[in-house]
């Protein structure tokens, strides 16, 4: 079977491939080394070719690239490289640290191995009212989001932990680097549905759902040009800071599915990381929260950019909280 795209932007190979067909980094780059990808008509084996605008790329997807069996060692060899860190585990609730490049649970899309599918591995104790695919699973986060979740050990604590979602008693707050400082701590109210013209993005739309997320500045880089924020939902539509951010003309570095032009080279993916969640322990009724370390290539960009002296201050978790009292 073969596709074929025009370029709308400038962008790399390998990310342009990735926004337009559904495969996994590691299935894409092999597309490209085995040459099944031609740009305006030769063949390329370079992950990192410049596109231009209007080049055409030509695709062959062979049926073996896609097969969506998982054995055991294929999923251990596809796990190795993702950490994902335990920040708080009892018998009922296990709180993690999801890594950027691992998506949540199974979807037909989906060939690597997931989230669920490394729960499973650990012999951890799941929740079952989700069905197989997502055992566990009470929220989730995409697969280019890093950051804190909570996972369900028992369909007791799964069913309280839901109604927390929706009473807003269980929520997150996220941080994020953008290419344009906010003017100002803002909320947005744009009802959020899929792209009509582009089934892997999510949009603006009117009479879609509605959705809210509050924004909060917290320190400028050094140039000035970009920006930390915290974010923080009242809703959680797919994409949902993503699509607020562009929405107002700012994006997430690394985020060329939703408008960001930077540096193509430097960054690897974008810069969102679910920072903290606060909760009620299903069965103790105790108030909890926990934070998750930000990432090692999200630390080491602030790092360089920013003057992270005050950084680390001004992501106090109170000092987070407070920044959203204009919300209330």
């Amino acid at each position: 079977m073969y596709k074929n795209f025009i370029v709308l932007e400038e962008n790399r190979l390998d990310k342009f491939l990735t926004m337009n067909i559904e495969a996994s980094r590691n299935q894409i780059e092999q597309l490209i080394k085995k040459e099944f990808v031609k740009v305006d008509g030769k063949t390329i084996t370079k992950g990192g070719t410049k596109l231009k605008v209007n080049q055409n790329i030509e695709v062959e997807l062979p049926e073996a690239t896609f097969d969506n069996v998982k054995d055991e060692e294929f999923l251990k060899e596809s796990l190795k490289d993702k950490e994902v860190e335990t920040i708080y585990e009892d018998e009922h609730i296990l709180v993690i640290n999801k890594p950027y490049n691992l998506t949540v649970h199974d979807a037909p899309s989906v060939k690597d191995a997931t989230l669920v599918d490394w729960l499973k591995l650990k012999n951890i104790s799941l929740s079952t009212i989700s069905g197989e695919e997502r055992h566990g699973i009470v929220h989730r986060l995409d697969k280019g989001t890093s950051g804190v979740m909570v996972v369900a050990k028992t369909n007791e604590a799964h069913i309280n932990l839901s109604k927390q979602l929706e009473d807003k008693s269980m929520g997150r707050y996220y941080l994020a680097i953008i290419d344009l400082p906010l003017k100002e701590d803002t909320i947005i109210e744009k009802p959020i549905g899929r792209n009509p013209n582009n089934r892997l993005k999510m949009a603006i739309i009117e009479n879609a759902r509605a959705a809210k997320s509050a924004f909060s500045k917290i320190a400028l880089s050094k140039n000035e040009k970009n920006e930390l924020i915290a974010c923080k939902l009242f809703t959680g539509r797919t994409h949902q800071i993503r699509v607020h951010l562009s929405s107002i003309n700012r994006h997430i570095l690394g985020d060329n599915l939703y408008g960001f032009k930077g540096e193509l080279n430097k960054i690897n993916r974008f810069f969102l990381h679910a920072y903290i969640l606060y909760l009620i322990h299903p069965i103790t009724n105790k108030k909890m929260s926990f934070r998750a370390k930000l990432s090692e290539d999200m630390h080491q960009y602030l790092t360089e950019n920013f003057y992270m002296e005050s950084i680390d201050d001004k992501i106090d978790e109170n000092n987070i909280t407070n920044n959203f009292s204009f919300t209330n």
